[in-house]
């Protein structure tokens, strides 16, 4: 746009931009929504200074929403951002996965180490990701990786790393005698988001029940739980 552009046309733009961005949050795609408020500013700037609008309010404004989609404890996505994006997301795998025994984390060493606890493995899962993934917290010490990859294979190993640097991180720098694991359950890269949701969330509690510290994976026909790149003794479930 020109300098030369009629008032009215700029801000019929702004509206326009702002109506866009509007449509693309309640759909949950909040990176097209940024590009049209980024658009709205920018025609915005050829209005007269009253009617221009504020950009610290629209920084504001993308801050806040940024907090409303992320877990204020560990940094990640949350479920609001979970519920909004999955279902706009095709093909894409997902891993429901949980901590091992967090209760007895907290019972014995307190909320303030379970706190530190869930924020270092939120950090290990998402940066266990490939680009394009994300991680969000389900919920307690629960959180889904949404994976961008249709290869069972592959999601299989991109999960089982993430469980492996949980389990070989160094706790005991956090507390002596710390240590902490997580079990997983691997959906296919098909179906509507609440079938992958319960698919992941069935095989997170067959590999529970089979020894935690697993990933449980769907085979089509089957299922198995799997341990494929570390070699550990399995631990009873109760």
């Amino acid at each position: 746009m020109t300098p030369a552009e009629p008032v009215h046309d700029a801000a019929a733009l702004v509206d326009a931009h702002e109506s866009l961005a509007d449509a693309f949050a309640e759909q949950g795609d909040w990176r097209s929504a940024y590009e049209h408020l980024r658009a709205a500013l920018g025609h915005a700037r050829n209005l007269p200074v009253a009617a221009r609008i504020p950009e610290q309010y629209r920084r504001e404004v993308e801050q806040l929403r940024h907090e409303s989609l992320t877990d204020a404890l560990t940094g990640v996505y949350n479920r609001r951002y979970l519920d909004r994006t999955l279902p706009w997301l095709e093909p894409v795998a997902v891993a429901l996965v949980d901590l091992d025994e967090f209760k007895g984390v907290n019972d014995r060493f307190g909320h303030e180490v379970g706190d530190r606890v869930l924020r270092q493995v939120a950090r290990i899962l998402r940066r266990s990701l490939p680009p394009g993934g994300f991680c969000a917290r389900y919920g307690g010490e629960e959180f889904v990786l949404v994976v961008p990859v249709t290869s069972q294979p592959t999601v299989a190993a991109i999960v089982e790393r993430a469980r492996m640097r949980v389990e070989q991180f160094p706790w005991r720098t956090v507390r002596p005698e710390l240590t902490v694991t997580i079990s997983a359950g691997v959906s296919p890269a098909d179906g509507d988001a609440e079938t992958r949701l319960r698919i992941a969330d069935e095989l997170l509690y067959q590999a529970k029940r089979e020894g935690r510290n697993s990933v449980a994976l769907d085979r089509g026909d089957a299922s198995r739980v799997t341990r494929t790149l570390s070699t550990h003794s399995a631990r009873p479930h109760s």
